[in-house]
């Protein structure tokens, strides 16, 4: 007899349909299973073979033959096993095939039975919604991360008996498993966070830096000595970005979902991640990798932030696999599987003292040799820097500031003020399917950043003086249009563009050592 189940698999974020066909037959008692299997999925075959028997389900030698089309494409992952078990049973007339049409499965199977959770439920849930599909039978422990697709009914599997069972009862009274959660009771509200820019005292220029970079989505980088704040300021700018959409949400939940780590997600749909590997990250860590490719520390930080602390700790290598991204917010891994995008749109932010000591430029403190500081700097290339917007120098706040007992802004005031610009953009950009102003590309630059005559004139004089490239200008461009939005101007300004060239500026003086 002949059978076919619907199950799917991830490439990226996405995922493609597979269908599973089953034929049992007369002859020599052999399980074979073809289509271009890897390592797991060939493995399924005995693990679906002890599953059947351990549920007490005993079956007559025969010779069945598993098929997997397309059978063009690589079939990864342990979704696979519950697809093949009800493909053979169904094939052995255990039951009927016709319950199984219209619903998508996908599980891993123990030898006992039992259902087990597997990684990229949600992109394949998404891939049968696309297809028409209405139904989706998944494992118990992955429900939740299913749930988030709307439109489509889902059933949870504890054991093979049990979904066996429940496929009848589906078929008879389809009603009877219509139940599906709305949004709002699949995601919590974000709790407290313990960085708070009240904890951060004086840096009012660090601070009003911070406010830009989060109402723009810009990239900053902080230097200054060990022990001023650069840390605290990072981890207080994810507490003053505004809630995710739920476009963008849906997005991060399927990169996190294909990476095994939905956990990190569950409650937190609306919450942009601040991710901060450590610096002995390899490429592979933050741009990801793996035989199949999955997503790296620069992709869990989609429309989050992605801070890189003691950033000359790093490895230059690993800093230049950001520059592409940071210019597309994808990034694009080609292995001999195939070729593989994930987003990668992060707000970058970097901290690193101006030496190893920490002191340098005051040469009255500093004892770093000229030897030191060029091997110091030499990890951050031009380009890698060309591509921050915000560059700040963090000073050593005073006595007086810290323990003077003034009230410091909030973050939550902050962060209303922050939600009140990018609302100002969203209405801005309208469906033009831009979100942010880091984001205006160079063709929509003269209808979105208008400059009066003070600001287009001083934008001028600075590209030769300050020898910016073009994408230092069109950064500084951008900058400025964040600043005007917090100023609630329609067009640039020379004191938006004069703040802007100052946070490009700023830092450089770092560099110059001559």
């Amino acid at each position: 007899m002949y059978s076919i189940v619907s199950t799917a698999i991830v490439r990226g974020i996405r995922s493609v349909l597979v269908q599973v066909e089953a034929d049992v037959c007369d002859g020599l008692p052999v399980f074979e299973m073809v289509g271009i299997l890897s390592a797991e999925v060939k493995e399924s075959r005995e693990r679906v073979k002890a599953a059947i028997r351990n549920s007490g389900i005993r079956l007559s030698p025969k010779k069945v033959t598993v098929n997997f089309y397309p059978a063009d494409v690589r079939k990864t992952g342990t979704g696979f096993d519950l697809p093949v078990a009800l493909a053979v049973l169904a094939a052995h007339g255990r039951i009927p095939g016709e319950i199984l049409e219209g619903i998508l499965f996908a599980g891993e199977i123990g030898l006992n039975g039992e259902l087990r959770p597997t990684a990229g439920i949600l992109p394949m849930v998404l891939a049968a919604r696309e297809a028409g599909k209405h139904t989706v039978c998944v494992p118990r422990g992955n429900v939740r991360e299913a749930e988030i697709a709307k439109g489509i009914t889902i059933l949870p599997g504890d054991s093979l008996n049990q979904v066996l069972a429940m496929v009848e009862e589906f078929h008879r009274n389809p009603e009877k498993f219509s139940g599906v959660r709305s949004m709002e009771e699949i995601s919590e509200p974000p709790g407290e966070t313990l960085w708070d820019f009240s904890a951060l005292h004086g840096q009012k220029v660090l601070k009003r830096a911070c406010e830009i970079a989060a109402a723009g989505r810009h990239n900053m980088l902080m230097t200054g000595p060990p022990g001023a704040g650069k840390t605290m300021a990072a981890r207080a700018v994810s507490a003053i970005l505004p809630s995710l959409l739920e476009e963008e949400g849906l997005e991060l939940a399927k990169i996190y979902s294909v990476s095994g780590l939905f956990g990190q997600r569950e409650g937190r749909f609306w919450t942009r991640h601040f991710r901060s590997p450590h610096h002995t990250v390899s490429i592979a860590g933050l741009a990801g990798g793996g035989t199949v490719p999955k997503p790296g520390e620069l992709s869990l930080a989609h429309k989050g932030v992605l801070f890189l602390d003691e950033l000359t700790e790093f490895r230059r290598e690993v800093l230049e696999v950001l520059r592409q991204p940071l210019e597309e917010g994808v990034i694009r891994l080609v292995r001999q599987s195939g070729a593989y995008e994930f987003p990668a749109d992060v707000m970058l932010i970097g901290a690193m003292n101006p030496c190893n000591c920490g002191y340098y430029p005051d040469r009255n403190k500093c004892r770093c040799s000229s030897a030191v500081l060029e091997r110091h700097f030499g990890k951050l290339s031009r380009p890698f820097l060309d591509r921050m917007d915000l560059t700040v120098e963090v000073k050593r706040p005073e006595l007086s500031e810290i323990t003077g007992g003034q009230t410091e802004e909030s973050s939550e005031s902050v962060r209303m003020r922050v939600q009140e610009v990018q609302e100002i953009q969203r209405r801005r950009f309208g469906d033009s399917g831009i979100l942010y102003n880091s984001r205006i590309p160079v063709s929509h630059m003269k209808e979105f950043c208008p400059l009066d005559t003070g600001g287009e004139k001083l934008l001028q004089e600075s590209f030769d003086r300050m020898d910016l490239s073009v994408r230092g200008y069109y950064r500084t461009l951008r900058v400025a249009r964040t600043i005007a939005d917090m100023d609630h101007a329609d067009t640039i300004g020379r004191l938006h563009i004069m703040e802007s060239l100052l946070y490009r500026s700023m830092g450089w003086k770092v560099w110059e050592r001559e």
